[in-house]
């Protein structure tokens, strides 16, 4: 039995990783992509730290569908971004989170969203791919449009 929950998706976005990789390292930007903005408009937010470098944070705390939690960049390079994510509400779970950046082209990338959390008693009922994957699926879409246009 694996040791870990993965859940990954892709989505080819015509914009070079350079220009990318702050829309997903400045956490204050994902306003205006993530697939869970507007879950609750009167979600309380706070940011700690310099956006887009290796410490920034986000705390979320919202009604019972947003939840609560945080998320702290924990590594930005050429190559991505890597994020470690702590749900405190509706139940507690930690995940890393990668964002993988590759070059296609000169003006080309290809994003994978990358979550990896570890196995628990509760992810033997609950499939994180499909609780999960959806969204990534939207907030990949979402950035490709907010990145294209």
């Amino acid at each position: 039995m694996a040791a870990s929950v993965i859940v990954e998706r892709t989505e080819r976005i015509l914009v070079a990783p350079d220009r990318l990789l702050p829309m997903i390292a400045n956490l204050p930007q994902w306003i205006e992509w993530s697939p869970w903005e507007g879950t609750d408009p009167g979600m309380d937010r706070e940011y700690g730290g310099e956006p887009g470098t290796v410490g920034s944070s986000y705390r979320w705390e919202g009604d019972r569908k947003a939840g609560a939690g945080s998320m702290r960049i924990t590594a930005v390079d050429p190559d991505g971004v890597s994020i470690d994510l702590r749900f405190t509400r509706p139940f507690r779970s930690t995940s890393d989170i990668r964002f993988v950046l590759d070059a296609e082209g000169d003006d080309a990338t290809r994003v994978i969203w990358r979550m990896e959390s570890p196995k628990t008693f509760l992810s033997r009922f609950i499939n994180l791919d499909k609780l999960v994957g959806p969204d990534f699926e939207r907030g990949l879409r979402q950035l490709k449009q907010v990145a294209e246009s």
